[in-house]
């Protein structure tokens, strides 16, 4: 039986760049399908429509095409297009290429229900990428318990190996809560530290944030452009953003700072 998270809606920007990762789009859909009853919007940007997404997903998740010839992706102008058709009370913003255990996800929407945090990681910090091996393992069982079992053998994502502090992938929040943080900062264009800045952005708001045991996977796929900084101007200038928001303002200036989003 499906859990009812009719009152959360689960945000995905995509772009496809490979048959991994519309393999991996697919199971991160299937992963919340079937086992949510929930809402789910859809944001793909390319620089054609070739209609395998479309024909490939539920006609009921909503879902958008946008054209897009630009080679980079921007992920926060996409993320903020898609959270505004948001009608629920919370939001999930999702990577196209995650897997997570299920009673985790609920676990951490009943924190936000009962009024226990603003904002809720459905994992403890700790985001595994699973390697090509074991993904393609999964792609055949569609078990997590098997990702949970091999964990020891994935290596961390983003975060360091002794300190389990990701805060990106997957992540809840109480949409009103969001839209008063100013939701994405577009300054962030293209693969950048865009997770850590809103993370610091809600630790300035005082928001308080509650994490899930268990951990997050990744689902392992080539890496194009987007999947790296890859001009050392750009590189500089978002991190300088991300710093200048984790360290340098006040809440009230924090709170004048998103109005320029």
């Amino acid at each position: 039986m499906k859990t009812n998270l009719i009152d959360t809606t689960f945000v995905i920007p995509i772009r496809i760049d490979s048959i991994i990762r519309l393999e991996n789009f697919l199971l991160t859909i299937e992963n919340l399908v079937s086992n949510f009853d929930t809402n789910i919007v859809v944001i793909e940007a390319s620089s054609y429509n070739n209609k395998i997404v479309e024909s490939l997903i539920s006609r009921e998740i909503n879902y958008q095409f946008i054209e897009d010839k630009d080679p980079i992706f921007h992920r926060t102008k996409y993320l903020n297009i898609a959270s505004s058709q948001v009608k629920t009370d919370i939001i999930g913003i999702w990577d196209a290429d995650v897997i997570i255990d299920p009673m985790q996800v609920v676990e951490a929407i009943m924190q936000i229900r009962l009024q226990k945090c603003d904002v809720a990681y459905p994992y403890d910090g700790n985001f595994m990428d699973t390697s090509y091996i074991i993904r393609n393992r999964f792609y055949i069982n569609r078990d997590v318990a098997f990702l949970k079992k091999n964990e020891s053998k994935m290596r961390s994502l983003y975060s360091s190996e002794d300190r389990a502090d990701a805060v990106g992938g997957a992540f809840l929040v109480l949409y009103e809560k969001y839209k008063y943080a100013g939701k994405e900062n577009e300054s962030f264009y293209g693969w950048g530290p865009e997770d850590g800045e809103r993370y610091n952005r809600w630790q300035g708001l005082g928001f308080c944030v509650y994490r899930s045991a268990g951990c997050l996977f990744h689902l392992s796929h080539p890496r194009d452009i987007n999947g790296g900084i890859g001009l050392s101007e750009f590189s500089t200038k978002v991190k300088a953003e991300a710093l200048n928001l984790a360290t340098n303002l006040t809440k009230k200036e924090l709170e004048e700072s998103i109005k320029t989003f």
